[in-house]
C-alpha cells in the first residue's frame, strides 16, 4: 500500500511511518506544497531499485557507445521513421 502525507505530518509521525514501511512493507510518499518530493520505501525495495538503475545505466552506456559514430541528425531521422512506421 502507498500512503501519502505532507512533510509536517510525516515529521510528527516518523516512528509510525517507519514501522509501516518496515513491518508492512508499505511505501510513504511525502508531499510538500501538494507535490510529491520524496518517498520512504522498504530497504529491500530500495536495493532492488538501485540494482535496476545500475543495469539501466549500463545499458544506456552500451547503447550510446554503439551509436557514437552515427551523426545526430541521421539518428533522429531514423527514430522518426521507425515511429512513423509503427504508427501507420
Amino acid at each position: 500500500m502507498i500512503t501519502e502525507t505532507d512533510a509536517v505530518s510525516f515529521r510528527q509521525k516518523l516512528g509510525e511511518m517507519l514501522n509501516q514501511v518496515q513491518y508492512r512493507h508499505d511505501s510513504v510518499v511525502i508531499n510538500k506544497d501538494g507535490k510529491p518530493v520524496a518517498a520512504l520505501v522498504d530497504a529491500r525495495l530500495f536495493e532492488c531499485i538501485r540494482r535496476m538503475q545500475a543495469r539501466f545505466d549500463a545499458l544506456c552506456q552500451r547503447l550510446e557507445a554503439g551509436f557514437a559514430t552515427v551523426p545526430e541528425a541521421q539518428g533522429l531521422a531514423e527514430i522518426d521513421a521507425a515511429v512513423n512506421e509503427e504508427r501507420a
